[in-house]
């Protein structure tokens, strides 16, 4: 088995921040050849989201914020190299079925360097234009493992208590009327229902 990048999705933002969002679970390559022939400076809105922190997905040619290492057989890296070789012919002209093959084989190819990390484990790209040209930057995300960083040092901010009581043994009844409770305060209007 091979490891590649999946789009991932962790909120709705994407769809937002991007003019074409990639669908979670895509294949996906760094995608900073969408910019050769275009000049960042002039890149504006949802474009220049994309150039400074998208991932393509292959099958939508779409962007995501996150990529995800996932591991990938065979079969399944082949059929993403020759869907992103027909993205290529599709959406960015290239000439014919084999070179576009080849610059899709290339994608691939450093897609899977990047995936070097363990399963699971986010990447994020920041792309800048430099003097020297554009440079990206990719950034691994990791899950906490127990005894790491502020959770366990400070505590969380919620937790649950067990009851041994049945509902409605002596359990105190709680109800707040969020809607209203700025008109009860009398320092504004609360909402009719």
């Amino acid at each position: 088995m091979k490891k590649m990048l999946r789009t991932i999705r962790l909120d709705p933002s994407d769809g937002f921040v991007f003019a074409r969002a990639a669908e979670p679970g895509e294949w996906a390559v760094a995608g900073g050849f969408m910019f050769w022939d275009c000049d960042p400076a002039e890149l504006a809105g949802k474009e220049r989201a994309a150039f400074r922190a998208g991932i393509l997905g292959i099958d939508s040619f779409g962007w995501s914020t996150l990529a995800v290492v996932s591991e990938a057989g065979a079969t399944e890296r082949a059929a993403a190299v020759e869907r992103l070789a027909s993205q290529f012919i599709e959406n960015l002209g290239a000439p014919d079925m084999e070179a576009a093959r080849a610059a899709a084989e290339e994608e691939i190819a450093y897609a899977e360097e990047l995936a070097v990390h363990p399963l699971n484990t986010l990447i994020a790209v920041e792309r800048r234009a430099e003097e020297e040209g554009v440079t990206e930057r990719f950034r691994t995300l990791h899950a906490r493992t127990p005894g790491e960083g502020a959770a366990t040092r400070f505590g969380n901010a919620f937790g649950f208590v067990a009851s041994d009581s049945a509902e409605g043994d002596d359990v105190p009844a709680e109800h707040v009327d969020l809607l209203n409770l700025d008109g009860a305060r009398g320092g504004g209007k609360g909402r009719a229902s």
